[in-house]
């Protein structure tokens, strides 16, 4: 029997990520739309985005924050373009994000001194073969494959190398500790559900004392640029963006961040995703078909939920009668419009994956998994002739 209520908000898609809860058009009325975002109030809606950041996630003061061109993935690539080099690289990588940024790093900046250190979906590597004489990069929350690395506590205060963080689905969901970051990426689109196409890119004195002491011998386009005469382009981490924003976007990031530290602040977003994963949790350990991609509770991701087939039947198939069985899966809850984007990585393990990020009320996370349960029974039953 078909459950009796539907989440008030069936969007589970980990992105672009559901808007705040109460969010419509209206929100965007106070746009900058025909203006230059180099006028004096352009300016200012994009400065009001930097210092609403650094207020929300409690950045420390002597940290840039800047808003570039092309999403996370664009922040991710002016850091690692603008910064290997000088020393050996550790590249740790579990999910498929990870593994984009090792094949960068080895085949297009093809840089001699490159560790990879690897895991599969749903674990970790391990975090004490990350040698910080080097330059270290990582993920903070592996977006497909549901796994998080736990603390900071395995990176040293002392480190002679940078740590470069892609924390695009863990910033605003969970707590990075600034002191053991060099640079941080993430896009809009995520945990406070912008809108895509924008991405910040925070820097430590460190990180920027790097930028300023060393020349790559490799080009670097216009919109990768972060320097000028061997100093950083200050610009950027104010306001003066490379490249024009949308206007629309940024007062949507501006909306984001205002109802951030409405609800309570970083703590409260916390609070939500945390609250979402226990639910999860909790119908996970009664459910008679479904797992976490990552067994290991300590490292279980907040925002990207991924779950496995556990069931025996259905794990009996081959790989791609799976995959198969968990798009029909994906589309029967979107057809009944329970949770839409609700299917899991195409190059992950096959099963499901529900956004589990701030804006996601913990009563639409209860109200969706009821419907998870009558739709894998539905296909099943359509799968095996019963």
């Amino acid at each position: 029997m078909k459950p009796a209520r539907r989440p008030s908000n069936p969007l589970f898609s980990s992105g672009p990520c559901a808007k705040r809860p109460g969010w419509s058009l209206d929100a965007l009325d106070g746009a900058l739309l025909g203006r230059s975002h180099r006028s004096k109030p352009g300016k200012a809606k994009l400065k009001e985005v930097i210092d609403l950041t650094r207020a929300v996630l409690a950045i420390p003061g002597d940290y840039r924050i800047g808003i570039v061109p092309a999403s996370d993935t664009g922040a991710v690539e002016m850091a690692l373009w603008n910064l290997l080099g000088p020393r050996g690289v550790d590249m740790m990588a579990w999910e498929s994000f990870g593994k984009e940024w090792v094949t960068d790093v080895t085949k297009q900046l093809r840089l001699s001194d490159v560790r990879t250190i690897q895991a599969p979906y749903g674990e970790l590597p391990d975090l004490s073969q990350a040698d910080f004489s080097r330059d270290v990069v990582f993920t903070w929350n592996g977006t497909t494959s549901g796994v998080r690395v736990p603390d900071g506590d395995w990176i040293p205060a002392d480190r002679e190398g940078l740590s470069i963080c892609d924390a695009t689905s863990a910033a605003f969901a969970m707590d990075i500790p600034w002191s053991k970051i060099d640079v941080a990426t993430w896009s809009w689109q995520k945990v406070l559900g912008g809108e895509a196409a924008h991405g910040m890119l925070v820097l430590s004195p460190r990180a920027v004392a790097r930028l300023e002491s060393f020349q790559p011998d490799r080009p670097l386009p216009k919109i990768f640029r972060l320097t000028s005469g061997g100093k950083l382009i200050e610009g950027i981490f104010v306001g003066d963006t490379i490249n024009t924003p949308s206007m629309l976007c940024v007062e949507d990031a501006i909306d984001g961040l205002r109802w951030s530290l409405s609800v309570g602040g970083l703590t409260q977003l916390i609070r939500r995703s945390e609250q979402n994963l226990r639910i999860v949790s909790e119908w996970v350990a009664a459910s008679a078909w479904a797992g976490f991609l990552g067994d290991d509770p300590a490292t279980r991701s907040c925002t990207s939920i991924c779950l496995r087939f556990t069931d025996p039947e259905v794990t009996a198939l081959t790989l791609e009668a799976q995959a198969d069985f968990a798009k029909k899966l994906a589309a029967l809850l979107e057809k009944e419009e329970a949770a839409f984007d609700a299917g899991s990585y195409r190059d992950a393990p096959p099963g499901l994956r529900l956004w589990g990020g701030a804006t996601v009320e913990n009563e639409d996370m209860e109200a969706v998994l009821p419907w998870l349960d009558w739709a894998f029974t539905t296909v099943k039953a359509e799968t095996f002739g019963r």
